[in-house]
């Protein structure tokens, strides 16, 4: 077995269905991957749904546990203590696979021997359609992650996004897993960043960290991920997190990250009148609010 493909599970069972039968039908051999949901304490049915949905495909090597501590990291260590393979690949619960998913985890691996961890593309699938006040830059909050044409490795302090990141799990383990003092989505409240935490402590083990396009998942954005109350709920998570996460290493750190934040809502401003000279007045107001909401969330406000 190759790759372990751990999917924390949080009340979707609308999705979790379409996330599994998507990995279901790969290309590549059922022998070469397992998959791990791990529901965490989900109230909508969820448990039933994967119940119902491995009934009726018995084959293969796909299993479903629990994790009573509330938070994605909590749940997504579960996941990777469970796991059997060399990789570990991380997918979110409402994401849906390509079918050469795997088979490109397992190409990209090949290619690149000493890598330790790498991520992929992300495309959005709006439900019922896109918004018109939606831009390339506030579209980060609902997934959409496309960082380079071709393979590459990250730069400049860029890293692979949570619901498609993929690391050797000796090295996931050295690092000690996610951070559980940033445990991503916990109920309606955020703090986020643990991917980010996570990708910076492999990265100092010494080795870059990769980003492949053909490693593709697209990423469901229903109509109450639209909401005001939904993306304050993520731009102040992502706030939260570098909050903590910095204050961690030192209040220098702290106040830096501070001081980037306000420049960050300066040029956000400037992208917001951007936008009014293109004649799109729909997205002006909305990469503003995003910044704003992310320094509230660093500020704890």
């Amino acid at each position: 077995m190759f790759v372990s493909v751990v999917i924390c599970s949080y009340n979707r069972a609308a999705y979790i269905g379409a996330a599994l039968d998507s990995l279901y039908h790969q290309t590549a051999s059922k022998d070469d991957f397992e998959v791990i949901v791990v529901d965490n304490n989900s109230s909508d049915g969820t448990n039933e749904v994967v119940k119902t949905w491995r009934a009726a495909n018995p084959d293969g090597h796909f299993y479903y546990s629990t994790e009573t501590k509330q938070g994605a990291s909590f749940a997504r260590n579960k996941g990777a203590a469970l796991a059997k393979a060399d990789w570990l690949c991380f997918m979110d619960d409402d994401a849906i696979a390509t079918s050469d998913y795997i088979q490109n985890i397992i190409r990209h691996t090949q290619s690149h021997p000493t890598v330790l961890g790498f991520g992929g593309k992300i495309i959005p699938k709006y439900i019922p359609e896109e918004p018109r006040w939606m831009s390339y830059y506030v579209s980060s909050l609902v997934g959409n992650f496309d960082y380079a044409p071709v393979a590459c490795p990250f730069e400049n302090g860029k890293y692979p996004l949570e619901s498609n990141m993929i690391l050797k799990k000796s090295a996931f383990d050295l690092v000690g897993g996610f951070n559980e003092a940033i445990p991503g989505v916990v109920g309606t409240l955020r703090i986020g960043g643990e991917g980010k935490e996570l990708f910076y402590k492999v990265i100092a083990l010494g080795e870059k960290i990769y980003y492949d396009p053909s490693i593709c998942v697209y990423h469901v954005v229903e109509v109450k991920k639209l909401t005001p109350e939904y993306m304050y709920r993520v731009a102040s998570g992502i706030g939260r997190g570098e909050r903590a996460r910095t204050k961690a290493i030192s209040q220098k750190a702290f106040l830096m990250k501070i001081a980037e934040y306000i420049i960050k809502l300066g040029a956000a401003v400037l992208l917001g009148f951007k936008y009014l000279l293109q004649l799109h007045p729909a997205k002006f107001w909305p990469i503003i609010q995003f910044r704003i909401d992310a320094l509230k969330g660093l500020l704890n406000r």
